[in-house]
């Protein structure tokens, strides 16, 4: 924008702010400590004469508002500070196989796409034996309780209106099938059965669940969940970042969908692949 442009812009919006704000134009250049006739002047000028920035930070100060915003170069009105406050939200996650937040989030995106890349396997596709052995030195709230709400996402997942993908790397299965690392010493039939049971559903399911698995040597993601437009949430371990801005959810949408782009087993394929790594021989 010229200068005229950016003068006619700042005029709307100081005017439209003042009589949001319900202050008289007495009360904000006396907070603002700027004259009356000076205020009078930037609401009642002509041309292309742009008000001084000590007088511009001054009045926007006052009202609350984003100095850019005031002068047209930014169509977020609110105070920077106001937008981080708002966009990010720090959810401590208790040492518990339940979090109320997450089956919260689930419940209000019905009806959204899901996107989901989940830390191990996905929760809503583990057998009981599974989450036993994972949840097994939680103190805070059972085993059962985990095997509960798993149950109670499958049953999400199984919806009519649900629509939900899962990204995972190959690798991550392939470790599982192995029974290393988290899951060693896990029992080589539990780990047949889990595949099994994970092939079952995602077929059973499809479309509707579709899991894609990328290269882990060529991507990389941290877990996190897309819940449609709402809000995205990035698993830190011990608690949540979670953004509510549509910037923040779209950069994220974005990621995953590369992670998809770049799947080297499709939706359609994974249930297959269940299936193969069962018939061949499973590490004991």
């Amino acid at each position: 924008m010229n200068k005229r442009d950016i003068s006619r812009v700042f005029r709307a919006r100081l005017l439209e702010t003042i009589e949001r704000s319900q202050l008289s134009r007495a009360q904000l250049a006396e907070s603002a400590g700027v004259d009356r006739s000076t205020l009078t002047q930037l609401l009642t000028g002509e041309g292309a004469r742009l008000p001084r920035a000590d007088t511009v930070a001054a009045v926007a100060s006052v009202l609350q508002v984003s100095v850019d915003w005031l002068l047209g170069l930014s169509g977020e009105e609110r105070l920077g500070a106001v937008v981080l406050k708002e966009s990010l939200q720090i959810t401590p996650r208790a040492r518990s196989p339940v979090d109320k937040d997450l089956a919260r989030w689930h419940e209000e995106a019905a009806g959204y796409k899901i996107r989901y890349v989940p830390s191990t396997l996905p929760d809503l596709l583990k057998i009981e034996a599974i989450m036993r052995h994972e949840y097994r030195d939680y103190t805070v709230r059972s085993a059962d309780q985990a095997i509960a709400a798993s149950h109670d996402r499958l049953a999400y997942a199984s919806l009519p209106e649900t629509d939900m993908e899962v990204c995972l790397s190959r690798q991550t299965l392939e470790v599982f099938a192995r029974g290393e690392g988290i899951w060693s010493g896990l029992d080589r039939q539990v780990r047949r059965k889990q595949l099994l049971h994970m092939g079952e559903v995602l077929y059973a399911q499809y479309p509707s669940l579709r899991l894609y698995l990328f290269d882990g040597l060529e991507n990389y993601s941290v877990p996190y969940t897309v819940f449609g437009p709402l809000r995205a949430a990035i698993f830190m371990g011990q608690m949540y970042f979670v953004f509510n801005t549509t910037e923040h959810i779209r950069a994220l949408t974005r990621h995953f969908d590369d992670l998809i782009k770049a799947a080297v087993v499709q939706a359609s394929d994974a249930s297959r692949l269940m299936g193969e790594l069962c018939e061949q021989e499973l590490p004991a």
